[in-house]
């Protein structure tokens, strides 16, 4: 992949989670503070816990930083997978936002 394959799938990541942030806002209670800037967004939830996701540009990576620990996410042709076996990253981000917000929160809808 090249670097503007990278930074064209990563930006539509990261504009997936913004989204997604706005439609769980709407049809929740989580009340998801969403914070841009450049390649990270930093989600804020009522209970002040934060989950940081960073675009890791030379390593074409998207790392996620989350209570659970931290993850690192490479394009494999077709979705975001944990470099460690831990899955997709719309269904870990869902699970590690879920388990903040106590309540559960679906970004991959």
């Amino acid at each position: 992949m090249t670097d503007l394959e990278f930074m064209d799938r990563a930006e539509k990541l990261l504009g997936s989670i913004e989204a997604g942030c706005d439609r769980l806002n709407d049809q929740t209670d989580a009340d998801i503070d969403n914070q841009r800037v450049g390649g990270m967004i930093t989600l804020t939830f009522v209970n002040h816990s934060q989950i940081i996701i960073n675009l890791q540009k030379p390593l074409h990576e998207v790392w996620l930083a989350a209570r659970s620990g931290g993850y690192h996410f490479k394009f494999d042709g077709t979705q975001w997978m944990d470099t460690k076996g831990h899955g997709e990253f719309l269904a870990c981000l869902s699970r590690d936002a879920s388990a903040q917000a106590g309540v559960g929160l679906d970004f991959s809808a």
